[in-house]
C-alpha cells in the first residue's frame, strides 16, 4: 500500500540464550517446521543447524498469564490483559465492520485516552481469543478500546496510564505527531508498512501489540496526550470503520531485544526523539536498539525467531521485494494459507502454489498456495473481506493454515504488489512482521471466521 493511504476514508494503494533466532542470508534456505509437543512461557526455543535450515515453532499450550493481580497491585511489567486486571500471554482481537456490526452493542463511545466523539458510525463490536481460550469468542457489549473490560483498553491503559518505557510506530500518523521520516501525512515505500506498540519495564520484560489501525495509537503515555484524540472511535479519521486486527503478546527481556531488532530490519516509522511516541529506559542494550529505530533498514534478508513463549515472529525488510504472504509460506516450510487483508489495486490473486517471478534466491521452499478470502463469517453474518472506501470492507492482516494445520499468522502487510513485472510494487517492496502461533482451536475459529468467497487465481 504505497504512500500509507490504506484507511478507507483516504485513497488506498496499495539473540540470546532465551530466544533462537536466525538470519537468512542469500545462501541460506529458511523454514519453519511443524512440529508437536507444545511450549510454557518462557521456556527458550531451539534452532537447528542441520540442512535444511529450520526454526521450529511449537504448538502453544492454553496458559494463564504468569503474574496476577488478585491483590490489586500492578503486574511488575506490562502484560496484555483481557480485561482490567486479568493478565494473559497473549491475545487476538478481531474489531468487526461498521456496516454490519455498528456500533459498540450497548456501550457508548467515552473517548477515555482523550479526543471527542466524532459525527462517524463506528464499528467497535469485535471478537477475541487468548492463551486461556483460544477459541473466537464475542467481546462484551462495551466500545472497544475504550472500557477495562475489553483487551485493547485494558491492555493499553496499563502503558498509556502507567510508567513503563515504549515505543509506538505506525507508517500512517496523519501528521499528529508530524513525522520526522517522511512528512505528511504518512510514509509510503520503502519504509515499513507497520503499526503497534512495545513496552517495557526497567528490567526488559514487556509486552508488544500490534494493530493494523492507522492513526491510532498515536501516544504512548498521558504525559504526552495527542491532539486528535489517542481512543478509537475518537480521532478525526475513521479507522474503525473496516475489519481491523489487534494481536498482543508478553515479552521476556530476550525477547523485547529481539522484537527491537525485527522491527529495525522492517523499517518501522518512529521517531526517537519524540517523547510522545518514544519513552526509552531500561537495559542498556534494550536503548541502544530503540536509538537505531526510525531509519531506513539496508539489510535485505530476512529474519526470522522464536520466541520464548512459543510464538514466532518474521521480519520482511523492504529490499526483499517479494510478494508478502508467499514469503510468509515459504518461511514456514511452503504451507497453504488463506488470507484476509486489505486487498484492493495493486492486488495479487490467489496462487495454487509455486515459486513466482517475484522472488528471492535466499527463499529456497517453494511457497504454498496462498487464497485470497473476500467475504467470511462472524455468528452467521456474511463479512466483507476485501479492500476500499465501502464500510463492508477489511484492513486486518491475518491468515491461517489453509488445509488441517494449526498455523494462524497476524500480519503487517496486505497481499497487493505483484507476483511478476515490478517487483517492488506497492507491499512487495516495504517491510513488515509477521507473528506466527500454532494453536487448533485458535485456527479452527480462524478458519470458520475467513470461510466464505475467494478472489480468483487470475
Amino acid at each position: 500500500m504505497p504512500h500509507g493511504k490504506s484507511n478507507p476514508s483516504r485513497t488506498s494503494n496499495g539473540s540470546s540464550a532465551a530466544t533462537a533466532a536466525r538470519v537468512l542470508g542469500p545462501a541460506v534456505p529458511l523454514a519453519i517446521a511443524l512440529v508437536g509437543g507444545a511450549i510454557s512461557p518462557h521456556q527458550p526455543a531451539t534452532s537447528t543447524h542441520n540442512p535444511p535450515a529450520t526454526l521450529k515453532v511449537p504448538q502453544v499450550s492454553q496458559v494463564p498469564g504468569a503474574c496476577t493481580t488478585a491483590s490489586g497491585t500492578a503486574c511488575a511489567a506490562p502484560f496484555p490483559m483481557v480485561s482490567k486486571g486479568h493478565p494473559v500471554n497473549w491475545w487476538f482481537v478481531f474489531k468487526l465492520n461498521a456496516r454490519k456490526f455498528p456500533g459498540c452493542g450497548s456501550g457508548t463511545v467515552s473517548c477515555p485516552f482523550g479526543g471527542d466523539g466524532q459525527d462517524y458510525t463506528p464499528g467497535l463490536q469485535y471478537a477475541f481469543a487468548s492463551s486461556e481460550a483460544p477459541q473466537l469468542q464475542p467481546g462484551s457489549k462495551d466500545c472497544l478500546g475504550e472500557s477495562g473490560d475489553d483487551p485493547v483498553a485494558a491492555t493499553f491503559d496499563e502503558v498509556y496510564n502507567g510508567k513503563f518505557h515504549f515505543v509506538v510506530w505506525n507508517d500512517q500518523f496523519y501528521g499528529d505527531p508530524e513525522s520526522a521520516s517522511c512528512g505528511g501525512d504518512g510514509c509510503g515505500s520503502p519504509w515499513g508498512h507497520s503499526k503497534g506498540l512495545l513496552a517495557w519495564n526497567d528490567n526488559g520484560d514487556g509486552l508488544v501489540m500490534q494493530v493494523s489501525t492507522p492513526s491510532w495509537p498515536a501516544a504512548g503515555n498521558s504525559l504526552n496526550p495527542r491532539r486528535d484524540g489517542n481512543t478509537l472511535g475518537c480521532v478525526t479519521d475513521n479507522n474503525v470503520k473496516v475489519s481491523q486486527h489487534f494481536f498482543a503478546l508478553q515479552l521476556t527481556h530476550q525477547d523485547v531485544d529481539a522484537v527491537l531488532d525485527d522491527l529495525a530490519n522492517a523499517s518501522v516509522v518512529t521517531d526517537t526523539t519524540n517523547p510522545q511516541i518514544v519513552s526509552n529506559g531500561g537495559p542498556e542494550e534494550v536503548q541502544e536498539k530503540v536509538r537505531a529505530l526510525g531509519v531506513k533498514s539496508k539489510n535485505a534478508a530476512v529474519q526470522e525467531q522464536v520466541l520464548s513463549g512459543g510464538v514466532g515472529i518474521i521480519s520482511k525488510p523492504s529490499a526483499m521485494q517479494v510478494p508478502p504472504w508467499q514469503m510468509v509460506s515459504s518461511v514456514l516450510g511452503g504451507i497453504p494459507l488463506r488470507t484476509a487483508t486489505w486487498w484492493t489495486n495493486p492486488a495479487i490473486p490467489s496462487t495454487t502454489g509455486g515459486v513466482p517471478d517475484c522472488w528471492d534466491a535466499s527463499l529456497t521452499t517453494s511457497p504454498g498456495a496462498v487464497q485470497i478470502a473476500t467475504s467470511g463469517t462472524w455468528q452467521g453474518v456474511t463479512i466483507g473481506l476485501t479492500g476500499g472506501p465501502k464500510p463492508d470492507g477489511n484492513h486486518a492482516k491475518i491468515g491461517v493454515s489453509s488445509d488441517s494445520g494449526d498455523y494462524v499468522i497476524f500480519g503487517d502487510e496486505n497481499q497487493q504488489g505483484a507476483l511478476s513485472g515490478k517487483c517492488g510494487s506497492s507491499q512487495n517492496g516495504r517491510g513488515g512482521l509477521f507473528f506466527v502461533l500454532r494453536n487448533s482451536s485458535l485456527a479452527n475459529s480462524v478458519r470458520n471466521l475467513l470461510a466464505g468467497g475467494t478472489a480468483p487465481s487470475s
